[in-house]
Formats: C-alpha cells, structure tokens, sequence
C-alpha cells in the first residue's frame, strides 16, 4: 500500500503513481528496459544483485 495519495482507478498501482509525473515514469521505464535488455550480467547473477540491493534497503523480497 503507498503511502501517498495518487488517482484511483484501474490497473497497477505503479503505473497509476507515474501518471503524476509522466516524464520521471518515461525514464524509469526506459531505464528499466536497457537493465533487462542490455545489461551484459547473467540472470541469475542480475538478480541476486537486485535481492542484495532490496535487503540493503530493508525491502520485502
């Protein structure tokens, strides 16, 4: 659950966040792109990078 208000409606809530800053949402999404589709690391190694970086920051994974 966000801890800020953000329109409601239909679909995730992710994207419905980023719909209050559309061009900080374009970079996101482009910069999550080039990470999955240009990135040169292993699967597997990407994520355990990703679960280390979550635990890091005290996030649920």
């Amino acid at each position: 659950m966000a801890r800020i208000d953000f329109p409601d409606g239909e679909g995730l809530e992710r994207i419905r966040m980023w719909s209050l800053q559309p061009d900080v949402g374009m970079a996101m999404g482009a910069a999550a792109k080039t990470l999955y589709t240009k990135i040169s690391l292993d699967v597997r190694v990407r994520e355990i990078a990703r679960m280390r970086v979550a635990q890091i920051n005290r996030c649920h994974i």
